[in-house]
């Protein structure tokens, strides 16, 4: 399918639509699905008002200008060697598009706008239970870097 990756407009907000996408699957316990969504959505809705320096979000449109999915890429430091990285903060694909190669493409565009910026590594994080996007990770070559541990506080 060809698309147009885009930088996002104000008036872009199908992308929260797709924010209970970042939380379809199983969540660690400690997590609870409407404080993520309410997170999450927050996060992007002033990505759209005001972006942050460092932070673009990226649509991707269909040929008929239908779009079915977004990136948001963020331009970070390295904390071992100080040099530039890029992080995938946000990648979610519209439902009726999945498994069409929208994420594949968007993943494409995170390495092309990553070397772009003259970027080491392209990172991201995921949640544990989120198999299906783990999958489409490891086939475009990622892998462990960090494992980052959490233990509740109560």
């Amino acid at each position: 399918m060809p698309l147009l990756i885009r930088l996002a407009e104000d008036d872009d907000d199908f992308i929260i639509g797709l924010v209970p996408r970042f939380v379809d699957f199983p969540l660690p316990p400690w997590r609870k699905r409407h404080e993520c969504i309410e997170g999450i959505r927050d996060d992007l809705l002033q990505q759209l008002e005001e972006p942050p320096p460092h932070s673009y979000l990226f649509v991707a449109e269909n040929a008929d200008g239908e779009r079915v999915g977004f990136i948001r890429l963020q331009r970070t430091r390295d904390y071992f060697n100080g040099r530039h990285n890029a992080h995938i903060a946000d990648l979610a694909v519209a439902p009726a598009y999945e498994g069409q190669g929208v994420g594949k493409a968007l993943l494409g565009h995170a390495e092309q706008w990553a070397r772009e910026q003259h970027c080491q590594l392209l990172t991201l994080a995921m949640f544990p239970g989120n198999e299906r996007a783990r999958g489409l990770y490891e086939a475009q070559g990622y892998a462990p870097d960090l494992l980052r541990l959490a233990k509740p506080l109560r």
